[in-house]
């Protein structure tokens, strides 16, 4: 049976979607990452045949069929979608921690009934992101720059689901060229973050040089921190190969 999962930058283009803030909808998204994890040809009727066989996680089939102004998430429900992000690893008792005591200030109580908006979901993305390089002091504290009152969405200086697609999109662009054999040093990386960053804060020309500057560099370290996350994959992968192997050979000798 195939399965998929989506990038960052996919997951955030459904976040985009369900905002009506593209001119995708979420099935099309979907449809497309579908195709991309699994090297389906869109030529000839494989898709279709190939789509039969496929595992649909029950929260793209919610995501799917939501025909409201809005959707909003329960807790479970942000652990499985987030659960569908590539190199991720939510559990609900994990998340129930941070909006409990984490980050509860940041987070606030749900803001749709029991259920948590999409700016909240994707701040609990962006706290899985920066986790793998900050503790929770330090993500409490970079929040409180670009988040100014929680229970009030219109005032952030940048909207969270802005922030999630904005880093999300950096990520893409560089791991694309990364792993297309373009020589790039760590130094080479770093500068293409804060130069794709700068481009991005550009286009709030009506915030101070501070707010900007908070902007920047929330997006620099949370691309940074995706990164981290992706060469500790690495390393847990080498390392399971390498245990294998040697577990192998001693009982092979």
């Amino acid at each position: 049976m195939l399965t998929f999962q989506l990038t960052r930058k996919e997951m955030a283009e459904l976040l985009l979607s369900l905002k009506g803030w593209n001119n995708n909808r979420p099935i099309t998204i979907l449809q497309e990452a579908w195709i991309r994890s699994n090297h389906i040809t869109v030529d000839e009727q494989k898709p279709l045949n190939a789509f039969i066989t496929t595992v649909l996680a029950p929260i793209f089939e919610k995501v799917i069929k939501y025909d409201k102004t809005e959707i909003a998430f329960s807790l479970n429900e942000i652990v499985a979608l987030g659960n569908q992000i590539e190199n991720t690893n939510f559990t609900t008792t994990a998340v129930q921690n941070w909006v409990k005591r984490d980050i509860k200030e940041m987070i606030s109580s749900p803001q749709k009934g029991k259920k948590y908006s999409l700016e909240q979901t994707a701040l609990l993305f962006l706290v899985e992101d920066l986790k793998t390089a900050l503790d929770f002091e330090s993500i409490r504290k970079l929040l409180k720059l670009v988040v100014n009152d929680p229970e009030n969405e219109n005032d952030d200086l940048i909207n969270p689901v802005h922030l999630y697609a904005a880093y999300s999109t950096i990520f893409d662009q560089i791991n694309q060229q990364y792993h297309n054999q373009t020589s790039h040093t760590i130094q080479d990386i770093e500068n293409m973050i804060e130069s794709t960053a700068n481009q991005l804060v550009d286009e709030y020309s009506h915030l101070s040089d501070k707010h900007r500057e908070a902007i920047r560099n929330t997006i620099v370290i949370a691309t940074l921190s995706v990164f981290t996350a992706y060469f500790q994959m690495y390393a847990r992968k080498y390392l399971s190969a390498t245990l294998f192997l040697q577990d192998f050979t001693n009982q092979n000798s």
